[in-house]
């Protein structure tokens, strides 16, 4: 999912660093009044292990790339302001560093995956887990089922307005004689070509490690799980 540069107009891509920028500010005031010091390193672990899993891109058509994002995973933990955060600077070390996903698409791409990914999984899982995710070992069923499906659900919300951004380059921004100036690919390309993938194999690899991870901290360490009221 990460857009390079070049795929996006600048009326596109003015938008989303625009949008992305109000979004990291509300962010930083909400943390900043429940973040402890203690944490920090939790948050670096979560930001590292976003990294590491977006790593394992696979090209797709439509210009873009699949991957599972552990979005889901870091909201679980974290919640999910600190997992949007996370994934923020995850993707800016990624674009900065390894060429992967553009500077100038950067904002598209925290919206997308960041933010939509974040808090569209955040959301259904917290309407499948009700209660269940603040309490004990009895629930975690329960709590798992909603987390993978929260996670399904987050990966192709991301996946999908992804396509959309692609998809509607040729109509905004278009040269003499009607070529397309940046992504040439329209919806009908985009969207198939991003959501087969996501669809069948990506967003499984999404809950499949969404579900393990959360599993393993559920039974090693359950109070790391995030309830509304740590961190």
């Amino acid at each position: 999912m990460h857009i390079p540069d070049g795929y996006l107009g600048p009326e596109t891509y003015g938008s989303f660093w625009a949008a992305m920028l109000a979004l990291l500010y509300v962010a930083g005031r909400k943390l900043k009044k429940t973040l402890k010091a203690s944490d920090a390193p939790l948050l670096a672990l979560g930001a590292a292990a976003s990294f590491v899993v977006m790593m394992f891109n696979v090209p797709i058509a439509g210009g873009t790339s699949g991957h599972a994002t552990g979005a889901m995973l870091l909201a679980a933990v974290l919640g999910p302001w600190a997992a949007f955060v996370c994934m923020s600077i995850a993707l800016a070390v990624q674009a900065l560093v390894f060429g992967d996903g553009g500077i100038t698409s950067y904002g598209a791409n925290c919206f997308n995956m960041a933010f939509a990914g974040v808090f569209s999984a955040w959301a259904l899982y917290r309407l499948l887990a009700g209660r269940a995710a603040r309490a004990g070992k009895g629930k975690n069923k329960r709590t798992l089922f909603a987390a993978g499906c929260g996670a399904y659900f987050g990966i192709n919300v991301a996946a999908f307005l992804t396509a959309l951004e692609l998809g509607i380059q040729p109509i905004l921004e278009r040269g003499a004689g009607g070529r397309p100036l940046y992504n040439p690919f329209p919806l009908k390309v985009t969207i198939p070509a991003l959501m087969a993938g996501h669809l069948t194999l990506f967003g499984f690899v999404e809950v499949a490690f969404t579900v393990l991870g959360l599993a393993y901290i559920l039974k090693s360490h359950p109070e790391l799980v995030y309830t509304g009221e740590n961190r």
